[in-house]
Formats: structure tokens, sequence, C-alpha cells
């Protein structure tokens, strides 16, 4: 039989006092509960709800320089991006296929249309028999005017010939030998030899202006042929299509061998070397950009700045279009269609009162705050101005140091007061 501890066991008498000091300790501690009791009973009191505090946040208004901006999303597209068009109703003979660098200059697609090349040779056949007239004309000319030139020359000799027969009649008139009326025809002849001399060289010279306005007339025919001639030469000669700039076949809309009308896309042309970002901006920012803001563009390995370069001016689903052109040296490793995020720096706003901006700008239209004091969440009315991505201005309902409740105000219920536990 195992005997117990009893034996062993001794009373001790504790030390005068210690009792009353025990006492005390249990009465300081039920005071001490009582205390924390009433004033959480006082603090449920004076709020509609309790949330804990791990499901908020809370931020301090502060004041600093607040950079209006807008964040938006787009993709990387080439500047320089052409599509190619058939000219003419013509049979595509493709040089390329899609994905193909090429350079500029390069022959990318041949077109056969037997009417722009039977429009070519019948006028280069015209050309040809204008040019043969313009010889002839000019021969012709040349002509005219000598034998102009003969009937003034020959006009001047019986001019020379009728004077010369009149002063042989002047120096033998005196002395009878020549009788009066053989006198008076010799004056005469040398008066309308005069006059034919005169009208001759008159004669000449308008049948010169006249065949130097033939030739004239005859060379602009010429000349007009020859600018029809070239734009006929110009058509057969956009039947090979060629790169305009460096770079590579973007998609091909026609398949080999078929026949398109005019003004058929036939491909397009991407030109990396020089990448542009294409924006979509909310129509609500539109009133507030302009062109040559500045921007941040995000590709996923950094970021670089820009400038906003153009606007459409439609807006198609909320949203309008933009595109931004990077300053200076475009990043490497840039691919067309990659996606990219971007901020549009609308405008700086030095010392302004602000705060971190949360879901509280959305509820109930940014018109009311929960301002933290002593544990408790007040419902302020407040009015709130600019907005950027990461903070908002406050215009009134708030001071420099106030505590508001910046997310997690959804489970609230528009309470008035609403208790904050640790």
């Amino acid at each position: 039989m195992i005997r117990d501890t009893s034996n062993q066991d001794a009373v001790i008498t504790p030390p005068k006092g210690h009792g009353n000091r025990r006492r005390l300790l249990i009465a300081a501690g039920a005071v001490a509960l009582v205390a924390i009791g009433w004033s959480l009973v006082h603090t449920w009191r004076g709020s509609d709800h309790s949330v804990n505090a791990s499901r908020l946040r809370i931020a301090e208004v502060g004041r600093g320089t607040l950079v209006r901006d807008a964040a938006v999303n787009g993709r990387v597209v080439a500047a320089v991006s052409p599509t190619l068009y058939a000219p003419s109703l013509a049979t595509v003979t493709l040089k390329v296929h899609a994905g193909d660098t090429v350079k500029k200059g390069d022959v990318l697609a041949v077109l056969e249309s037997p009417d722009l090349t039977d429009a070519l040779k019948r006028e280069q056949a015209a050309y040809a028999q204008i040019e043969a007239d313009v010889a002839r004309q000019r021969i012709l000319a040349r002509k005219q005017q000598l034998l102009a030139q003969r009937d003034a020359d020959t006009a001047e000799i019986d001019q020379v010939s009728a004077q010369r027969t009149l002063e042989r009649y002047d120096a033998v008139a005196n002395e009878g030998a020549v009788a009066k009326i053989e006198y008076q025809r010799a004056k005469d002849a040398v008066n309308s030899a005069v006059i034919r001399a005169k009208h001759a060289k008159e004669a000449s010279a308008l049948e010169n202006d006249n065949v130097a306005l033939e030739l004239e007339s005859k060379i602009k025919q010429l000349d007009q042929q020859r600018s029809t001639l070239s734009n006929a030469q110009r058509r057969v000669d956009e039947l090979t299509v060629r790169a305009p700039v460096d770079g590579f076949i973007g998609t091909l809309s026609v398949a080999d061998r078929s026949v398109v009308p005019a003004n058929t896309p036939l491909m397009t042309l991407v030109d990396l070397s020089r990448l542009e970002v294409e924006l979509e901006v909310p129509e609500t920012y539109v009133s507030d950009i302009g062109l040559g803001m500045n921007a941040e563009v995000n590709y996923g390995t950094g970021t670089t700045t820009a400038k906003l370069s153009a606007l459409s001016p439609e807006v198609v689903k909320n949203q309008v279009l933009a595109r931004v052109r990077f300053n200076g040296e475009q990043p490497a490793g840039l691919r067309q269609n990659q996606r990219v995020t971007a901020r549009l720096l609308i405008d700086e706003k030095p010392n302004t009162l602000m705060v971190q901006r949360g879901p509280f700008v959305e509820s109930e239209g940014g018109r009311y705050a929960y301002v933290v004091r002593d544990g408790i969440a007040i419902r302020t009315p407040v009015k709130l101005g600019a907005t950027s991505v990461s903070a908002v201005e406050i215009l009134g309902g708030l001071k420099q140091g106030d505590k508001i409740v910046v997310a997690g105000t959804e489970t609230f219920e528009n309470a008035e007061r609403v208790s904050i536990n640790q």
C-alpha cells in the first residue's frame, strides 16, 4: 500500500499584513476593470457602428505639391505605317510576304494593267507626231522667212534702180534731151519703188511674226503632250509598287495574281525605326489636356518621358485617342502593339492642402469624409478640388494634421459616428 504525502505537509503561517495587501490589489483591479468597461460602454453608446482598424486605411491631411495627372493605357504603334493602294484596275503579282524586311525602293508588287499600257503607247505616238510637226513648222518658218526677205530685197533693188534712172534724167533734163513726160514717169517709178520696198519690208516683218507664232503654238502643243505623256508614264511606273520607307511588311490585303479594282489596299508597311504611343484617354480629361503636354510612359522594363503630339477630334466609346512622341531617342526593345501605361501630367499646384487618394473620393460624390478623433470616425462634410492618381486637393472641411479614413468606409453605411477597434 502506497502512503500519501500528508505526513510531509506543513502549514505555513502568512506574515502580518499580507491579507490586507491582497485585498487592496483585488479592489484596485476591480476598479480598473470597471473604468475600462465604463469607457467602452461610453464609446459604444456614442457611435453607431464598430469596425476593426485592420479593415481601414487612414491617411493624414498635409501640404505639398499636387501634380494633376491622368493614368491611361495605351499601345506602341509605328509613327510611319503607310498603306499601299492599287492605282488602277490591275492584276497583282506579289514580290514579298507578310513579315519580310524591306528597304526603301524595294519592289513589293507588280501590277499588270493593259489599259494603262495602251494609253501610254498612244501618248507616246501622239508626242512623236507633234514633235515631227514642230520640226516641220521650223522648216516652214525658215522657208517663209526667206521668201519674205527675198521680196523685200527685190523691192529694195527696184527702188535703187528707179532712183538711178531718175538721176540720169535729172542730168540731161535741162538740156532738153529727155521729154518732160519721160522725166515724170521716172519720178513716179521712184515713188512706186519706195512704196513697194516699204511694204515688202513690213510684210517680211509680219511674216516673221506669223511663222514665229505658229511655231510657238506647235511648241506649246508639244509641251502639253509631253506633260500628258509624263502623267501616263507615271501611272505606268506606279504599277511597280515600291517601299516608301525602310521597315517590314505588316499585313497583305490581297492574294497573289488576284485582280483588284482601283484604290484597293494592297499591304501595310511598318517602320519600326520611329515608334509612338497611342493612348486611350477618358473623355472626362479631354478638356484639360492639350498638345505639347508632358507624359511619362511605363513600358514594363523602364519609364521614359514623352510629349503629346496628336489628339483625335472624335470620342469613341467614351474615349479619345491621343498620340505621344518620345523625347529624344526611343527606348530599345519596344514592339509593335506592345501594351503600356502612361501618366499625362496635366498641372502642378504647389503648397496645396491634400490627402492620399482613396475610395472615399468616389463615395457620396466626395462630399463627406470620416475624420478620426479619439478612436471615433466622425462623418464630416468636405469640399474636394483637383485630383491626381495618388492625391486629392482639400478645399474645405479639413485642416492640416487631420486624419481621415480613405478606404474601407463602405461598411460604415453612412453612419454619423463609427467606433474603430484596434
